[in-house]
């Protein structure tokens, strides 16, 4: 019994096993192209819509989604497979990928760099690359496994590591993109931003009275109203220019009284050489003549510029 006991032959197979790895695999039950988004999902526990938005963004953005998807296919084994194609010619060192992963983002990092290769908008992407290969050497960092079981566990804690990593950079980045989104319906409440009334930049060069309008608005942008070749008939003539963010500049004829009622929430307002800036800022200007525009001018945020054409 004692023999029993004691012989070390007899203990469990499995005293030494670690904890399992979760596997890094292309999906075959979630998959449009190759799977890959629908692995990362599994692995990362994130919805895989947002690994596949991503890969579309950065192709749109230069092409690099396609490199990278391509990449991952490559390194990802098929769901139910031990090897990829790349890790089969790398088997010894597949107890622990991350730092083989962190490895390779440095060397491709390195070849852009020297190669000044761009697979950014601008020629950048090594700079990422370099980051994101460091970080991961830095997580998966490990004293040398002695044993197949210490290296099971090292791997284990490499996923864990990592997954914690991700998910933390995920919310903290949804997390901003939601201020943002906040803050910017709140500054469109405050200062009635109406996206409907257009974007951009916008030029009028009104040729004569027979093209002028009553009213001339834009959402967010700049816009110039040049009325300097309006031919005025005598008495009043009413022009409303808005825009809810940007700069309003508004050319008014040479000759002709003006009446003005300028106004802006948050900005400045320049009437005829006279400046106003800050919030809620209101300009009138009351000139009296044959030939009079009555000029009603407002910027919800940003700058309002009158000025006298020359003769």
């Amino acid at each position: 019994m004692a023999n029993a006991l004691g012989d070390p032959g007899l203990m469990s197979d499995n005293a030494f096993e670690g904890p399992a790895v979760k596997p890094l695999q292309r999906s075959r039950s979630d998959r449009m192209l190759a799977g890959v988004s629908g692995g990362l999902a599994s692995y990362f526990e994130i919805h895989p819509a947002f690994f596949r938005v991503g890969f579309v963004v950065l192709t749109l953005l230069g092409g690099a989604g396609i490199v990278i998807y391509a990449a991952a296919a490559l390194v990802m084994p098929d769901q139910g497979k031990q090897d990829s194609v790349v890790t089969a010619a790398i088997r010894s060192r597949r107890d622990r990928p991350w730092p083989l992963i962190g490895l390779g983002l440095l060397a491709v990092a390195a070849v852009i760099l020297l190669s000044h290769a761009t697979l950014w908008p601008h020629g950048d992407a090594w700079v990422v690359l370099l980051l994101g290969g460091a970080a991961i050497l830095w997580i998966t960092r490990h004293g040398t496994a002695a044993t197949p079981s210490e290296a099971t566990q090292l791997a284990a804690q490499d996923s864990r590591r990592i997954r914690r990593v991700f998910r933390g950079i995920v919310i903290t980045l949804g997390s901003l993109v939601a201020l943002v989104l906040i803050a910017a319906a709140v500054f469109a409440a405050v200062v009635h931003v109406h996206i409907g009334r257009g974007t951009g930049n916008r030029t009028y060069h009104v040729a004569g009275i027979q093209d002028l309008r009553k009213n001339y608005n834009l959402g967010i942008g700049d816009m110039h109203l040049d009325l300097r070749n309006v031919q005025l008939p005598p008495g009043p003539t009413h022009v409303g220019a808005r825009v809810d963010v940007g700069y309003l500049d508004v050319v008014v004829p040479a000759g002709v009284a003006l009446k003005l009622h300028g106004d802006t929430q948050f900005g400045t307002v320049d009437v005829l050489g006279n400046t106003d800036d800050g919030h809620n800022v209101d300009t009138t200007l009351n000139q009296s003549g044959t030939r009079v525009l009555v000029l009603d001018a407002h910027v919800g945020a940003g700058a309002l510029h009158v000025t006298r054409a020359v003769r």
